[in-house]
C-alpha cells in the first residue's frame, strides 16, 4: 500500500491531474485519490482503506422543488466527457440504484428519476452535473457520480448528500399597502447555472396570463425588466448567480391577488413554482412592512408621504375648529329662541281659547226692615260674592249698597 499527500496538483502512478475538494478518483491500479491526502489502495478496497470517512457536501430542499448536483472535473485541461453514472442509495452500506448513466454521447435516466433527471452539465468541459426535478421524500439520500473522462482510464467519484425538508405553503396572505416576497430558486452545489427567469401573473383560471419580470442572462444590460402594471413596483431580490430568482412585490393592491408562477431554467430545462397570492383589505390598521427599508430615507418610524398627511390632517383640523364652533353655538341660539317664541304663542293661544269670565255665585238677599218714626221702611240691601277664574284665591269681598226710597 501506497499513501501520497498532495495540495492541488496530484501526481502519483505516472499521472498529475488536479481535483476539487471532496473530489475522489480511481485509478486503472484501483487506487483512490483525495486532494490533500491520496490514497493508493489496492484492488478489493474500491471505497478506500476501511475506517476512511470522506466528507461530502449537503443539500437541502423542500419536497417538489428543483435540485442540481454538480460534478466537475477540475483539470488544467478540457476533456470531454466519456462516461458518467449517478447512483442513489439511502445510506452508505445500503445497496445502489441508477439514476442515470451517459456514454457516447447519450444519456439515460432510469427507475423511478426516469422523468425527473437529466444530464445537465457540459459534457465537453468536464461537466457531468444532474438536475433532479419535483424532488419527493423518498429521493433523501446519497448521490454519487463517477466520471470518467475520454483517453483517460481513471474514475472520479463525488458524493452529495440530499435531505428532504417538508413542502413550503403555497398560499401567501398580505394586507393592503404591504410588501410581500415570493421565493423561487435551484438548490445546488454550483453557481451561475441559472440562465433565464421569468414571473407571470394570472387573476384566475380562465384569464390571460401577463408578465411580472422577466430575466435573460443573454440580454445586454444583464438586468431584470418589470413589465406592466408591476412596473417600479417589482424587484429581483434574488442573487443569480447563485440560482436564486426571488422577487419583491411592494405596495400590494387588491388587483395583485391572484397565482403567481415561476419559471426559472437552467439551460432549456424548465423548473416551475406557484404561489397564490391573498389580498386582505384592512382599513383601521397599516402594517409596516417586514422587508427593512433599503434607503436611508427611509430608516425612520414614518416615510415622506406618511408625515405630510399627518401634517394635513392636523391643519386641516386647526382651520376647521373655528368654524364648527360657531356652527354649534348658533344651532343652540336658534333652539333657545325657536322655544321661546313658541311658549309666548301658546300662552296667547290659550288666553285666546279660555277668556277671562266674572262668575258670580248666587245671590244672597235679606231684607232689613227699619221704622222709622213714621212706621215706612227706608232701604234694602244685597250682598254679591264674585269669583275670578284666573286667580286661585277669591278676590276681597266687593259690597255695594243701594238705597232706594
Amino acid at each position: 500500500m501506497h499513501i501520497c499527500v498532495a495540495l492541488s496538483l496530484i501526481s502519483c502512478a505516472g499521472r498529475s491531474l488536479s481535483v476539487g475538494v471532496g473530489d475522489a478518483v480511481a485509478g486503472d491500479r484501483g487506487g483512490l485519490f483525495f486532494l490533500g491526502t491520496v490514497i493508493l489502495a489496492p484492488v478489493g478496497y474500491p471505497q478506500g482503506l476501511p475506517g476512511l470517512t470522506v466528507s461530502s457536501p449537503q443539500l437541502r430542499v423542500h419536497v417538489g422543488e428543483s435540485v442540481l448536483m454538480g460534478c466537475v472535473v477540475q483539470r488544467t485541461e478540457e476533456k470531454h466527457v466519456d462516461r458518467v453514472d449517478w447512483l442513489f442509495s439511502k445510506d452508505k452500506d445500503d445497496a445502489s440504484e441508477y439514476v442515470l448513466f451517459y456514454y457516447s454521447n447519450l444519456s439515460v435516466p432510469t427507475g423511478r428519476f426516469q422523468n425527473r433527471s437529466h444530464l445537465v452539465g457540459d459534457t465537453f468541459h468536464n461537466d457531468g452535473s444532474l438536475l433532479l426535478q419535483d424532488v419527493q421524500k423518498a429521493d433523501e439520500g446519497i448521490y454519487t457520480c463517477e466520471i470518467r473522462l475520454k483517453n483517460e482510464s481513471m474514475v472520479m467519484k463525488k458524493p452529495v448528500e440530499l435531505w428532504v425538508l417538508p413542502e413550503e405553503p403555497k398560499d401567501l396572505r398580505v394586507r393592503v399597502g404591504d410588501t410581500t416576497q415570493m421565493r423561487c430558486s435551484i438548490q445546488s452545489t454550483e453557481e451561475k447555472r441559472v440562465t433565464k427567469v421569468n414571473w407571470m401573473f394570472s387573476s384566475g383560471s380562465h384569464t390571460e396570463e401577463e408578465t411580472v419580470l422577466s430575466y435573460d442572462s443573454n440580454m445586454r444590460s444583464g438586468k431584470f425588466q418589470s413589465l406592466g402594471r408591476f412596473r417600479n413596483r417589482v424587484d429581483l431580490t434574488g442573487d443569480i448567480s447563485r440560482n436564486d430568482g426571488s422577487i419583491k412585490l411592494q405596495t400590494v393592491k387588491e388587483s395583485d391577488q391572484g397565482i403567481y408562477t415561476c419559471s426559472i431554467y437552467v439551460g432549456k430545462l424548465e423548473s416551475r413554482k406557484t404561489i397564490v397570492l391573498h389580498v386582505v383589505q384592512d382599513e383601521f390598521q397599516r402594517t409596516i412592512s417586514p422587508t427593512p427599508p433599503t434607503d436611508k430615507g427611509q430608516q425612520g418610524i414614518l416615510n415622506g408621504n406618511q408625515l405630510v398627511i399627518i401634517v394635513g390632517i392636523v391643519c386641516a383640523t386647526f382651520l376647521l375648529l373655528p368654524v364648527l364652533i360657531l356652527i354649534v353655538k348658533k344651532a343652540k341660539w336658534n333652539k333657545s329662541s325657536v322655544s321661546s317664541m313658541a311658549s309666548v304663542k301658546s300662552l296667547e293661544n290659550k288666553e285666546k281659547i279660555n277668556p277671562e269670565k266674572h262668575i258670580y255665585s248666587s245671590i244672597t238677599t235679606w231684607e232689613t226692615t227699619e221704622r222709622g218714626i213714621s212706621g215706612e221702611s227706608e232701604g234694602t240691601y244685597m250682598t254679591m260674592n264674585p269669583v275670578w277664574p284666573s286667580s286661585p284665591k277669591a278676590s276681597s269681598l266687593v259690597r255695594s249698597s243701594v238705597r232706594s226710597k
